[in-house]
């Protein structure tokens, strides 16, 4: 992956995270940059006038190179394991589309739009879902008649982890989930700097990396009680892209260095440093409509259904009338997945003895809410964010008698 399209997907990322969810964190939220960028770089690509300039704006490239550039990226995409990607363009018959745009679209899934709305959602549907492997079930698309192209992309992520949590029903002792029944995960490692620690403009910010078998990990982000889940993401996404430095546990000094941390040195039987963790399962989904955030997204011009702003698409005048995107992940003891769909449509014992020993150790736990990063291990791509305000439930098991 270009290390220019890579930090320009992050850079929306970390602009997407402060407006993607409420400001007390209350409520939970994920998202995809990385499924979003490619499309509004083909939408540029196509693109004139003003329409144009605020593509580019949002894209943090030129327009000019946005075509290549979503190629490039939806083919390196195609090559992380564990990742599965799509795009997809569906026409009404009569919509005449420029050669030397719709030549340039990624292989993927070609259709036409009947008229009928019903009938169009229901084939849009079965793509969507057939793409996320049930993930998503709805393509996140408004239609009606006047519906004259729709530009979706579908991003898929599974991956296990190198070594699995332990699961329990536990009960957070403080924070907003005290008391509660929940699906607590436990495990250790002697590797203390899995957990690291950053400071941004909200304070401080503790980051656990959790280690996928693939070429992708997720890092649990957790802030300062106080601080807003957007500043608390936004501080996370540039340490696991290093833009911000972070520092490990094993250089953090003795007490409570971070939100959630705590590091000592201990009488132990072993003088192996000792990292445990503690954090909760969760399963977040999404609805987001791109249109509340237009300038964000450089669509504030586009939607302007008066004229046309894709020249390079097609010689009939065409505008923005629904974006939108629908997200989930999911993370247990053994793996995590998260899937997103984003649509255009245009008009995740003890020992006997004494201890002989003083060792390093570092506990963290996750029991309140926190934030998540899936990231591309090589390039530092983030390719899924999000905000846990829920825990997973405990549910009892059906008596059996």
């Amino acid at each position: 992956m270009r290390n220019s399209t890579v930090r320009a997907v992050n850079q929306l990322t970390a602009r997407w995270a402060s407006v993607a969810h409420t400001p007390d964190g209350n409520t939970g939220t994920v998202f995809t940059a990385a499924g979003l960028w490619p499309l509004l770089a083909l939408l540029a690509d196509g693109s004139g006038g003003p329409a144009r300039a605020e593509l580019a704006q949002a894209l943090d490239i030129p327009a000019e190179a946005a075509g290549p550039a979503a190629r490039e990226l939806l083919a390196a995409l195609a090559g992380v394991r564990g990742l599965r990607t799509a795009t997809g363009l569906w026409t009404g018959a009569g919509l005449p589309l420029e050669e030397d745009w719709s030549a340039q679209l990624p292989a993927g899934a070609r259709g036409t739009l009947t008229g009928d709305p019903d009938a169009d959602a229901k084939a849009l549907d079965a793509w969507a879902s057939e793409r996320t492997n049930g993930l998503i079930e709805r393509m996140p698309v408004v239609l009606d008649e006047d519906t004259l192209l729709v530009l979706a992309s579908a991003l898929t992520l599974r991956l296990r982890w190198i070594q699995p949590f332990g699961e329990w029903i536990g009960e957070p002792h403080t924070g907003p989930w005290a008391g509660r029944s929940v699906r607590m995960l436990h495990r250790n490692t002697s590797l203390l700097d899995r957990v690291r620690v950053a400071h941004g403009p909200t304070g401080a910010v503790t980051l656990l990396e959790v280690v996928g078998a693939a070429g992708v990990d997720v890092h649990l982000v957790l802030g300062e009680p106080e601080a807003p889940a957007g500043g608390t993401l936004t501080t996370g996404i540039a340490a696991v892209t290093r833009a911000l430095p972070a520092t490990g546990a094993s250089l953090l000094p003795d007490g409570r260095p971070g939100p959630g941390l705590a590091v000592g040195t201990v009488a132990a039987y072993s003088p192996e440093p000792q990292l445990d963790i503690q954090t909760v399962a969760f399963d977040v989904r999404s609805e987001h409509d791109l249109l509340d955030h237009a300038r964000l997204f450089g669509l504030e011009t586009a939607t302007d259904t008066d004229r046309g702003h894709f020249p390079g698409v097609s010689s009939r005048p065409l505008a923005i009338t629904s974006a939108r995107q629908s997200a989930m992940a999911r993370f247990e003891s053994t793996g995590f997945e998260t899937a997103a769909v984003t649509a255009f449509g245009i008009a995740a014992g003890c020992a006997p003895t004494r201890p002989r020993y003083r060792a390093r150790r570092a506990e963290v736990h996750f029991d309140r809410p926190f934030g998540f990063l899936a990231v591309h291990r090589t390039s530092r791509l983030v390719l899924a964010a999000g905000w846990v305000a829920e825990p997973d439930a405990y549910e009892p098991e059906p008596d059996d008698f």
